[in-house]
């Protein structure tokens, strides 16, 4: 069967593990959809595209039912290159909405021009003009899915000016911000937006991995739903969290001041439940082995538990070496009521504390944290590095060099600095093999099956903690 006929198929079946895999032009109407759209054109009037980019290329404007620019990301649209496969994902995640292309290309150790050249290659437009569109994209679903003013949305969207975007927007999308508005809703409510993911999806062990690292009194769990206080920019809110299953999406409740930082939590929870994993394509590598197929089939869509905040996570990571899960989450809570400045919240009965920045941690007196001395000037050792910013913990950088240099801090070995690697710099190939019940698992799944899992050795640790924990 070719290629295109399969896609036809996963096209009529509205299958939502192809979401975001490829797109569908429809000649007669010249829109392209996601292939879960209502929709169902003849197979003689359409025709597929591997990126939405290519689809606009083509000169299709983006269908207004589907909204495909609401798809998961593809990790499959990574161009052929290192360089571009970091900076996509680097631009996906951005919370700068203001592009600077010299500054980005910065990033990876090249010139804008020849990182234009390589985008132009390989993904036919350029990182500003990406960029550009992610900031559509965000005002489009902010203008679909609230009741913000169109004015705020614009400026939460990163344009100055309301007029430039509204003529943006028109360009884009085929009507006006106004013309697009479809939802009427009361003012004054949190906000309540839809995030798409492939199917299948472990919500349940990504939920247990989080309830057990809870960090402190800023996230608790309740019917299913992760509740988080969020400290951006100065600012105090909450976030709630849940899982339209049917719908293949999370649901997020946004409670926030500042508009202007929607981005940031969409951007944060979208990598806090790992949406734009691929798990076929995962599923794909892992099944090879016989012995790991059968730990997949119990916990299909399997993902990697991150952090909301790299620092943040970096900190329970050091606090957790050597002690049980259980230690270790107190640990994190009692550095928090030591160190974090009060939020002005209470939830329930409990006065709620903001994590400590690292400049805070650097200077702060952990006397009294229950740990051993050593791990304490561990913590002081790595605020100051992160806050000096001898140690970057952007995932932009060499995996290699991170790990190598992070365990130049006395107190941090092999086994922290490969979970930082997973956890804070998001690195799928990370296997923190040191791991106690990883090294129970390796017992019954040799480290020489689990090194023919690239890139994916990270989602064979998430599976093995899923399963031996």
């Amino acid at each position: 069967m070719k290629q295109n006929d399969i896609y036809y198929k996963a096209m009529l079946a509205r299958d939502y593990r192809f979401d975001g895999k490829f797109f569908v032009g429809v000649t007669t109407t010249g829109i392209y959809c996601r292939p879960i759209c209502p929709a169902k054109p003849k197979r003689q009037n359409v025709e597929f595209f591997a990126q939405a980019t290519l689809a606009e290329k083509a000169g299709y404007r983006p269908c207004l039912r589907c909204r495909p620019e609401s798809a998961p990301k593809s990790p499959a649209w990574m161009g052929t290159s290192a360089v571009v496969q970091r900076a996509l994902k680097v631009l996906h995640s951005q919370q700068n909405l203001q592009f600077d292309e010299d500054r980005f290309a910065d990033l990876f150790g090249v010139s804008a021009r020849h990182l234009r050249r390589l985008f132009i290659d390989e993904i036919g437009k350029t990182p500003k003009q990406l960029s550009f569109e992610n900031r559509l994209n965000l005002a489009r679903k902010l203008i679909l899915e609230t009741s913000l003013p169109i004015t705020e949305i614009a400026f939460a969207s990163g344009f100055t000016s309301v007029r430039r975007f509204n003529d943006s927007f028109k360009d884009r999308f085929k009507r006006s911000p106004r013309e697009s508005r479809r939802l009427k809703t009361k003012t004054g409510q949190p906000l309540t937006l839809s995030l798409s993911y492939r199917p299948p999806f472990d919500f349940e062990g990504l939920m247990r991995q989080y309830e057990s690292h809870r960090i402190g009194n800023l996230e608790w769990f309740e019917d299913s739903k992760m509740h988080r206080v969020i400290c951006l920019n100065g600012k105090i809110g909450k976030i709630i969290i849940s899982n339209d299953a049917k719908n293949s999406s999370l649901k997020v409740d946004i409670d926030f001041p500042d508009t202007s930082s929607i981005h940031i939590i969409v951007e944060k929870v979208r990598q806090l439940f790992d949406l734009d994993s691929d798990p076929v394509l995962i599923a794909n590598c892992l099944e090879m082995d016989a012995d790991l197929k059968k730990l997949l089939k119990n916990h299909p869509g399997i993902r990697i538990a991150t952090g909301w905040d790299a620092f943040e996570t970096s900190i329970a990571i050091i606090l957790g070496q050597l002690v049980s899960v259980d230690r270790g989450r107190i640990l994190v809570g009692d550095l928090i009521e030591l160190t974090g400045l009060d939020t002005g919240l209470t939830i329930g009965d409990k006065k709620i504390k903001s994590f400590p920045t690292p400049q805070i941690l650097a200077k702060a007196n952990l006397e009294k944290l229950g740990t051993t001395r050593i791990r304490k000037q561990s913590l002081i050792d790595f605020s100051k590095a992160v806050a000096e910013g001898s140690v970057s913990l952007e995932p932009t950088q060499d995996v290699t060099e991170f790990m190598k240099h992070v365990q130049t801090i006395k107190g941090i070995g092999p086994w922290t600095a490969h979970y930082m690697s997973m956890k804070v710099l998001k690195h799928t190939d990370s296997f923190p093999g040191s791991d106690l019940i990883l090294e129970r698992a390796l017992k019954k799944h040799p480290m020489s099956v689990i090194d023919k899992m690239h890139p994916w050795k990270g989602y064979v640790a998430a599976l093995l903690w899923r399963t031996y924990a």
